[in-house]
């Protein structure tokens, strides 16, 4: 398999490549789709531009990313197109490995459950051989490298590929059963953009039923995990703060980040659902619905955990899922981390309704973006509900 592999990353790298080196990379660079006010690679540039003068990134508002990633540019800014390359190839390697062992885990139970005789006669059909497991994690590589929302983000420059490739890592990381280093991605992707926040209970439940540990309120084994690994989150969250802190020499990062993250101040047009929403609201209205809209990623975190308890791996594609749908400045690159988990579920496409009509309505929506903005923003022949429209329709079908 590590040819096949191979062959996909040299692939994948050569079509970036040649795409930074062509026309489009400026204007892919400008669009709204692909990139946010968070994003963005020219606010990244203000940034450095602003630290390098000696005055804090955060004194404006431009730049909205962390430190750490301000600080990682300041190094390899002129590397930054192999930077951005080489998150992609991370994340789907990662991605790569993490659906191999899953893979490994799944058809050791389904061996046992069948020698047990735990199935019933009709579900027989539903089980997954050897074979057929085999190119799944090479179909998810291909999935997440080849998809064009990730292309176009990575050559965009959008540091969503990097906050794809931490996820990633803390997803692999999970599945292979390292707490401390699941720990240690996952405070590092909520420092990143709050949302992975909700991850945190889906690592939880993979990693008790990896140790053997019941979901049980009464058993003191269960409160001591989740103790131990909220200690290990938290002083994670903790030490990155801090040293985010001593980089900067101020706490300005929080505000500029985090209260920008919560508050959406920039109602710049995007693939979410804010912007026009809020940009039509009376202000003293604001408040009540941005809690409204914010608590929506979080909400069904509660839910969603419950019901799939027993599935918590199909739990963390639901929660990138909704992440990718609800949080307040979303762009197609979040979208394509979700997406490239479609082939582990591939045995149960036959039981999903109205797949060749949602299929069509994203494919025609992707198409139909760059065509309104226009007639918007430059023809005139076209207003925001027009563009919102499409953004709505886009949202439902991934509903």
């Amino acid at each position: 398999m590590a040819a096949p592999l191979t062959l996909l990353l040299i692939l994948a790298v050569t079509i970036r490549a040649a795409l930074y080196r062509s026309s489009l990379a400026d204007l892919i660079a400008e669009r709204v789709e692909v990139v946010s006010p968070l994003t963005a690679w020219k606010r990244v540039v203000e940034g450095l531009a602003l630290l390098d003068l000696g005055v804090s990134p955060y004194s404006g508002d431009v730049f909205h990313e962390t430190p750490l990633i301000i600080y990682l540019f300041h190094f390899v800014v002129d590397y930054a197109e192999i930077t951005f390359m080489l998150a992609d190839v991370i994340t789907a390697v990662a991605l790569y490995m993490a659906v191999k062992d899953y893979n490994k885990q799944v058809f050791r139970k389904q061996k046992y459950a069948l020698e047990a005789d735990r199935y019933p006669l009709d579900c027989l059909e539903l089980i997954r051989s050897p074979k057929e497991m085999y190119y799944i994690p090479l179909k998810v590589a291909m999935f997440y490298l080849l998809n064009p929302f990730t292309i176009l983000s990575c050559v965009a420059k959008s540091t969503c590929g990097l906050n794809n490739a931490v996820i990633a890592l803390f997803i692999l990381a999970t599945i292979k059963g390292n707490v401390l280093l699941s720990a240690i991605f996952l405070s590092l992707a909520t420092y990143q953009s709050i949302y992975p926040l909700t991850l945190c209970a889906s690592a939880l439940l993979y990693l008790m039923q990896r140790q053997y540990i019941p979901v049980n309120f009464r058993r003191f084994s269960f409160w001591w995990f989740i103790a131990q690994y909220a200690f290990m989150y938290l002083g994670s969250l903790f030490v990155i703060v801090c040293l985010s802190f001593f980089l900067l020499g101020s706490w300005d990062y929080l505000p500029s980040v985090y209260g920008f993250i919560l508050s959406v101040p920039d109602l710049t047009p995007n693939i979410g659902l804010f912007w026009y929403f809020f940009a039509e609201m009376f202000e003293h209205f604001r408040l009540f619905f941005l809690c409204v809209f914010q608590i929506n990623v979080f909400f069904y975190t509660i839910p969603l955990s419950v019901k799939l308890k027993e599935h918590p791996v199909f739990l963390i594609f639901m929660q990138l899922a909704v992440i990718s749908i609800f949080k307040s400045y979303p762009t197609v690159g979040d979208i394509a981390l979700y997406l490239a988990f479609l082939p582990v579920w591939s045995h149960l496409h036959r039981f999903l309704r109205n797949i060749f009509l949602v299929s069509c309505v994203l494919l025609a929506c992707s198409a139909l973006f760059p065509v309104l903005w226009h007639l918007w923003i430059y023809a005139g022949s076209a207003n925001s509900n027009f563009y919102y429209a499409i953004t709505l329709l886009f949202n439902v079908a991934q509903v």
